[in-house]
């Protein structure tokens, strides 16, 4: 079965930075379609960052220049470093990845808070 497990949520300061990453396991297919998404409660889930194909990425506005998104093929990971982390980062952050088929992780929780 296919899961994908993410790590490297946490506390952080206004400013900071926190770096997560998500593994696939549980298969043999390698994802080339990677995305990050969070979500507040009572809220709905938001894109934050995706990188597909080739490796072309896109982010959300309000993370643009901020956050990055990258992906190691061979460990069938993703990554998203986030910098200047403000209190408005602050959300529960999911990874998914696409072949012919969508899986999320189980999800993460950044706070942002002094």
């Amino acid at each position: 079965q296919v899961q994908l497990v993410e790590s490297g949520g946490g506390l952080v300061q206004p400013g900071g930075s926190l770096r997560l990453s998500c593994v696939a396991s549980g298969t043999t297919v390698t994802f080339y379609h990677w995305g990050w998404y969070r979500q507040v409660p009572g809220q709905e889930r938001e894109l934050v960052a995706r990188i597909v194909g080739g490796g072309q990425t896109d982010y959300a506005e309000s993370v643009k220049g901020r956050f990055t998104i990258s992906r190691d093929l061979l460990k069938n990971t993703v990554y998203l470093q986030m910098n200047s982390l403000k209190v408005e980062d602050t959300a529960v952050y999911y990874c998914t990845a696409a072949a012919g088929y969508r899986v999320w992780g189980q999800g993460t929780q950044v706070t942002v808070s002094s």
